[in-house]
């Protein structure tokens, strides 16, 4: 055990914010804190770093706070530079516990220090430039490089990736995977946490809740424990009424009064199960239908260009219905831009070359929901619930309170004025009235921006049950995991459609950024594959491929993928089965076996389990290249 808090309490300003917690750090393991502001996540990060103590408590055996060995903490602070004149190289050298210059250990330290200096963004030459002269989020970045530096053993970062682009996020996550130490992180950024995090603690209620493996497996997982809990306590319930029913029914009976006694204090002994309190998400369990479905193709663009005073990009593409497609890109790329210009707020780009055919359509029987940072401005003095019922005449009382309900408008927040609700709340007041009105197609710019964690997930929900079409654009990379089915890039050299999710994505430019390639160039390459396969078809057949289409080598490709990942498992359970029945055989051919000593060898028990658990890792991989099959042919003929 490198760090452990057993039965802490800190308060302060006589509140208790920690009470009676037990807390351990493992190892190198990187644990996440979670919970709602002012919960006391920030706080357990100080006590961990000295700055704070554990009240003095009587009911607490031995220190409190205890660790293995003497340690370092490293914790993030704002305002960490006094001296401005300082250039960067003379902070981040100053931290270099090797002072002769020419040691094997300074050379690495300095080799450490360029790396995580240009990681994070900045500049070689930027080493010289005095520390007055940067933003105040780029001195944070370089007091957190400064941190990095020192490697101490147990690294606390609160909030670490404000003031960073995606590209230097996504480098830090791999940089703390790989760091050697301990690391304890605050974070709102939850594919981050999925990304670093081995453990969550949860803070609620001045008490920790610890959940092993990251961010996701600790939601799972967290909805099931609230599952068993609820059960448990329903159960405790049905028993309490019986019993009392019991008692009531024999207690004024002279003969039977032993009896009801017995069964009093039965029930005085009965191990009590807490209520669970509800998560704070509510997740949509069925499914979210447009009012009308509206055509196959949605949308249309051929040699679409967009633009105001002059053109940011040009794009030819199609959006099917049904799609969910996040759009990717930097700053000024033309995001929103494209948005407003494919919900017909904004003309395309028009030039005086008339040459080529620039066509910009949507299809019939198209109904848009659009959002954007200006929908959620909206002031009224009525109540949520008065508000929405107006929108929705046709909808009960009990309804309107039941549906902003889905949407975390529940008792006193439906009852306030619409004007007093905070931006967040606002933007997801608008988004429950635009997916109640189910439009067939829905054009989103930064939904989820300014809201809190149980807000997003909500959404998140609905917009996987919302059965219509989806073009959206995001910063917050978790969210577009989950809702996105494919995306579209736009780069500086152009837009380009990639047909699988975002972590798919992340993954192939990963490999192709390791062999350096182009993800585009790797893409073309995998279709050029495809199109060389079908060459190889005997002649007899040759006449099919003027019938295949373009939706056919799609689906084709879109499978391929999928067996990519399921190859190597078949194989790997067919080497695993092929050692197991070895073992078992020879085990089967020894004394061992025929003298009938009890039980399986280690050995043979082991291969076994090693087996099995390929065979599981194997058939998931079947049912996912299954799912994908039904949707991309339909469910297939098993006959």
């Amino acid at each position: 055990m490198l760090y452990q808090i057993t039965d802490g309490t800190v308060s302060a300003g006589g509140h208790v914010i920690l009470s009676h917690v037990n807390f351990e750090i493992k190892g190198n393991e990187k644990i996440a804190l979670v919970g709602r502001n002012g919960a006391g996540k920030t706080t357990l990060l100080k006590l961990i770093a000295g700055e704070l103590s554990l009240d003095r408590d009587d009911r607490r055996q031995g220190a409190g706070v205890t660790s293995s060995r003497r340690l370092t903490v490293g914790m993030l602070k704002q305002q960490a530079f006094s001296d401005r004149e300082q250039t960067v190289e003379e902070i981040l050298l100053a931290a270099c516990p090797f002072r002769d210059t020419f040691a094997r250990e300074r050379f690495e330290y300095e080799q450490e220090y360029d790396r995580i200096f240009t990681g994070f963004g900045f500049a070689r030459a930027d080493k010289q430039k005095k520390i007055g002269d940067f933003s105040g989020g780029e001195q944070t970045k370089i007091a957190l490089i400064r941190l990095l530096l020192e490697k101490p053993d147990i690294l606390l970062l609160d909030e670490p990736t404000n003031h960073l682009d995606i590209a230097t996020i996504q480098w830090l996550e791999q940089y703390l995977k790989w760091y050697e130490h301990a690391v304890v992180l605050v974070s709102h950024d939850r594919f981050f946490l999925d990304q670093v995090a081995e453990a969550v603690v949860e803070v609620s209620d001045g008490k920790l809740t610890r959940y092993a493996g990251n961010y996701s497996e600790y939601r799972t997982e967290k909805r099931k424990r609230i599952e068993r809990q609820q059960k448990a306590w329903e159960r405790q319930k049905e028993e309490e009424d019986r019993l009392n029913g019991v008692i009531e029914r024999f207690r004024h009976k002279p003969t039977k009064a032993s009896f009801a006694r017995a069964k009093k204090k039965q029930l005085e002994r009965m191990e009590r199960v807490e209520k669970p309190v509800e998560d704070d998400v509510h997740l949509f369990t069925g499914n979210i239908e447009p009012l009308i479905p509206g055509s196959k193709w949605v949308f249309e663009a051929e040699h679409l260009k967009i633009g105001y005073d002059r053109p940011l990009l040009e794009i030819t593409m199609r959006i099917r219905r049904g799609q969910k497609l996040g759009i990717l890109g930097a700053n000024g790329a033309g995001k929103s831009t494209f948005l407003k210009t494919v919900a017909g707020l904004l003309q395309p780009f028009q030039e005086k070359d008339r040459s080529v055919e620039r066509r910009c359509v949507l299809g019939n029987n198209i109904t848009i929901g659009y959002f954007d940072q200006h929908s959620a401005e909206i002031q009224s003095d009525k109540s949520v619930a008065e508000h929405f019922h107006d929108l929705f005449p046709a909808l009960t009382e009990k309804e309107v309170r039941n549906i902003l309900g889905m949407y975390l408008f529940t008792g006193k927040l439906a009852s306030r004025r619409v004007s007093d609700l905070s931006g967040g709340e606002k933007a997801r007041l608008v988004l429950a009235e635009l997916l109640q009105s189910r439009p067939n197609f829905l054009i989103l710019d930064e939904p989820t921006n300014h809201m809190d964690v149980q807000a997003k997930e909500t959404l998140e929900s609905a917009f996987q049950a919302y059965q219509g079409t989806i073009l959206f654009v995001s910063h917050d990379r978790y969210f577009i995991r989950q809702v996105a089915q494919s995306v579209l890039i736009f780069e500086e050299t152009g837009p380009m459609y990639y047909p699988f999710g975002y972590e798919h994505y992340l993954e192939k430019r990963q490999k192709a950024e390791a062999y350096g390639e182009e993800l585009s160039a790797q893409v073309k390459a995998e279709d050029a594959a495809l199109l060389e396969g079908m060459r190889t078809v005997p002649k007899a057949e040759r006449h099919r491929l003027r019938e295949f289409s373009t939706e056919e080598a799609y689906a084709d490709w879109k499978l391929r993928l999928v067996y990519e990942k399921l190859e190597p498992k078949e194989l790997e359970y067919g080497r695993l089965e092929a050692e197991y029945r070895g073992l078992l055989a020879e085990w089967k051919m020894s004394e061992a076996y025929w003298t009938l000593e009890p039980g399986i060898p280690d050995a043979v028990a082991a291969a076994k389990a090693r087996r099995d658990e390929a065979f599981k890792r194997w058939h998931e991989q079947c049912m996912a290249w299954l799912g994908v099959y039904e949707e991309v042919h339909g469910e297939p003929d098993l006959k």
